[in-house]
């Protein structure tokens, strides 16, 4: 792929020698004659490098550097800059530009420059990537033959670049294991970026993932960004899909059908290069049924499932699960008394992981420095202490039967409000229930 070129110059002249010579070279040249034009530039793609003239009609270089950097804090930048100017290139270079040159410049040290600066570039590129890394969240995968199957699946996602579905129940760790299969695929060194899409609908969603110019809509004071935009070269991670509305829906189908949308209110087209992970709750199969969820889009985002299993169903894995999340909480050292362990093995954890993070973190906040935790500390889990003694062996399958018996008798057999309290779908509970029945 050629590397893209933003070349910021007011001279027409020196553009097109410059243009002439660079596509010669191998480079893909787009050209800005002002700042105002570059800004529009540098919203509609991705640049490799870009060369910048100080004295331009509508302001200063200098002053860009910061505004250029806002989008893309490695972009490599070369300043051109008159000879009696050299002050200016200085000041440029203190304020994060990587090379100057002076007028006249000379094509072919200026070729050589821009090799320099793009080696530049990828060195704070990889760097980032680095810092990022070691603050990225890895994802628990234990040892249970369901969750080695689900791990040598994340692998082939990572090793491939096709649309990815995960579904699993809330707290289960789908937004942890989408971002486990970007940093370990090709793309781990831009960006993965996340949109919970239950929060927000219509227009505001849309907003979201497409951007908008100015004008689009009552409040939209300046063109903005999509998502599609930060998400080109890395990756785009739509959580809870499921609760996208219709409307956006065939919007963004569109996107994965053409590889190009327009932000809202403008008739400019704009391509990304993004991959897609996509997870939800919330089965989409009855919801294609119901019209709430478009079957095509539905075969479009899910060419590779993940199901990520309950905590209850992975119980062989909780001692090791419950060291690593005390680690993570700074407390690695930590042991848990027996009787303590009995009681969490006990407990269905209808929040999964994120529920047991809950209470241990918790558990840690009401143990003095130094002490010992104690089973006083998990008195949120008395609730299921009544159900099932912690002292009795009972089957995680007994367990969650009567769990699912208890929190239907509190909502007085409100399948609605029961599949809400257990943060299930209606019709995950339905099969549940089924299965109970069936048992008798």
């Amino acid at each position: 792929m050629k590397p893209n070129v933003l070349l910021v110059e007011d001279n027409a002249a020196t553009r097109f020698g410059f243009v002439r010579y660079f596509s010669k070279e191998g480079y893909e040249v787009f050209e800005a004659a002002n700042l105002s034009e570059a800004s529009i530039a540098l919203a509609s793609r991705h640049f490799d490098i870009m060369i910048l003239d100080i004295n331009l009609p509508d302001g200063s270089g200098i002053d860009f550097i910061d505004t250029a950097r806002t989008g893309d804090p490695c972009l490599p930048i070369i300043v051109i800059t008159g000879e009696g100017d050299i002050p200016l290139a200085v000041e440029a270079m203190q304020l994060g530009a990587d090379n100057f040159l002076t007028k006249p410049v000379d094509n072919a040290a200026l070729a050589v420059f821009i090799r320099k600066t793009l080696e530049i570039g990828i060195l704070k590129q990889q760097q980032s990537t680095r810092k990022r890394l070691e603050k990225k969240d890895d994802f628990f995968v234990g040892k249970s033959a369901s969750m080695q199957e689900i791990l040598m699946m994340a692998r082939a996602a990572a090793a491939s670049d096709i649309p990815v579905l995960i579904t699993g129940e809330t707290g289960t760790g789908k937004g942890m294991l989408a971002k486990w299969i970007h940093q370990q695929g090709a793309r781990s060194q831009h960006e993965c970026v996340e949109l919970n899409c239950s929060g927000l609908r219509g227009e505001m969603l849309s907003r979201e993932i497409f951007g908008n110019v100015r004008g689009a809509f009552t409040s939209a004071d300046q063109d903005r960004k999509g998502l599609l935009d930060v998400a080109d070269r890395g990756t785009l991670f739509l959580d809870e899909i499921g609760d996208m509305s219709i409307d956006v829906q065939a919007q963004f189908l569109k996107v994965l059908e053409d590889k190009s949308y327009r932000r809202l209110g403008d008739t400019k087209l704009f391509r990304s290069n993004f991959r897609l992970i996509c997870a939800t709750h919330r089965e989409l199969e009855p919801l294609v049924s119901s019209g709430l969820f478009r079957q095509d889009l539905m075969y479009r985002i899910n060419m590779l499932t993940i199901n990520l299993p309950p905590l209850r169903e992975r119980m062989d894995d909780l001692p090791a699960l419950v060291a690593y999340v005390l680690h993570t909480l700074g407390s690695s050292h930590e042991v848990l008394t027996d009787d303590i362990m009995i009681l969490l093995r006990n407990y269905p954890w209808p929040g999964n992981i994120r529920e047991l993070k809950n209470v241990l973190e918790r558990a840690l906040l009401l143990t003095p420095h130094g002490a010992t935790i104690r089973q006083s500390h998990f008195s949120n889990l008395t609730v299921t202490r009544s159900i099932v003694s912690p002292l009795v062996r009972t089957t995680v399958q007994e367990i969650e039967e009567a769990h699912i018996k208890l929190v239907l008798d509190q909502m007085d057999g409100d399948i609605e409000k029961a599949a809400k309290s257990l943060n299930i779908s209606r019709a995950t509970l339905y099969r549940r229930l089924k299965q109970i029945n069936g048992l008798k």
